[in-house]
């Protein structure tokens, strides 16, 4: 028999979806059929599945240990890197994400920033690999594989929740820094309306709305300018795919490094100098809304990711 204890990171979920997670190589069939015969229990109970997981419940399996090993399979293989780490605590983890890593896996070869997480998470005592069959800490906010900068984790199911709404809502205020092509002043409130090509995952950028495409809000201001580029603070007022790199290309003022928007030249020209060999777009800054209730305590606050010092060798 296999006793689990409902924690806070699993309640308020269906008991038919925990079970699914755990035993995640049964088919439901086999799952509703156990719940029938009272071979699977809730508080001592028999239990349909549609029950909502309260944080004590107390799940029976009578099912022998072959069994359970047969259709429990944790389907998590480390990933190590020094993550540099920014903010902890017990339901959020902002991480300093470098350019050339990704934020979430695409295929099976490559391991990426949620596996990097996890790895840390269980590294330090945060999680137990046995956790991870009903909770599996995630990547909230992403960032393209080149983009260096902060990204937002959940560590608790809570933490994951209230990140994400808060991301969907736009709440959180995100700043970027990058350098462009071309010296500029002051700042300046971008809008136009974007289009994206799935086949070649590029977006074009246009001041008139045509079919698919949808609206964006860019603002910038110049915080230095030399040699000919400048540095800018970006705040992403909407948040579309590529929206920073191809708004600044549509107005003449590209990323430097960028190979799908940027100027050819111009890249090719910091890679021999500089060794150049991402867009030069990191995540700078994010500055949490005025909160209430169980994370009252980010209420207003602000985080930073210090910029790679190459920057600051091209700017000076």
């Amino acid at each position: 028999m296999t006793i689990l204890t409902i924690t806070e990171n699993e309640a308020g979920q269906r008991f038919d979806k925990l079970l699914a997670k755990y035993l995640n190589e049964a088919p439901k069939s086999f799952l509703y059929k156990m719940l029938r015969k009272k071979n699977i229990t809730l508080n001592g109970k028999k239990a349909s599945g549609s029950e909502i997981l309260a944080q004590g419940d107390e799940i029976r399996l009578f099912l022998s240990d072959e069994t359970v090993a047969k259709f429990h399979t944790a389907g998590f293989e480390k990933a190590r890197a020094a993550l540099e780490v920014i903010y902890e605590d017990e339901h959020i983890i902002l991480i300093n994400k470098p350019a050339g890593m990704l934020s979430q896996k695409m295929d099976e070869k490559e391991p990426s920033l949620s596996e990097y997480l996890i790895t840390y998470l269980i590294d330090s005592g945060s999680l137990t690999e046995p956790q991870l069959a009903a909770f599996r800490p995630a990547v909230c906010s992403r960032l393209d594989r080149n983009t260096s900068g902060i990204v937002i984790c959940g560590k608790s199911l809570a933490g994951l929740q209230e990140m994400n709404r808060l991301l969907k809502e736009r709440s959180v205020h995100k700043y970027y820094r990058c350098i462009v092509k071309g010296e500029l002043l002051g700042e300046r409130y971008l809008k136009g309306y974007l289009s994206k090509d799935h086949k070649t995952n590029k977006v074009t950028v246009s001041d008139r709305p045509s079919g698919d495409a949808r609206p964006i809000e860019t603002k910038y201001r110049a915080v230095a300018a030399a040699n000919g580029l400048t540095m800018l603070e970006v705040q992403l007022i909407t948040g579309r795919s590529h929206q920073i790199r191809a708004h600044l290309a549509s107005i003449g003022h590209p990323i430097l490094g960028d190979p799908k928007y940027g100027d050819p030249a111009q890249n090719d020209r910091y890679r021999r100098l500089c060794k150049v060999k991402y867009q030069l777009l990191h995540a700078y800054r994010v500055e949490f809304p005025r909160l209430a209730g169980k994370f009252r305590y980010l209420s207003g606050k602000s985080f930073m990711a210090p910029l790679p010092e190459l920057y600051g060798r091209i700017m000076s």
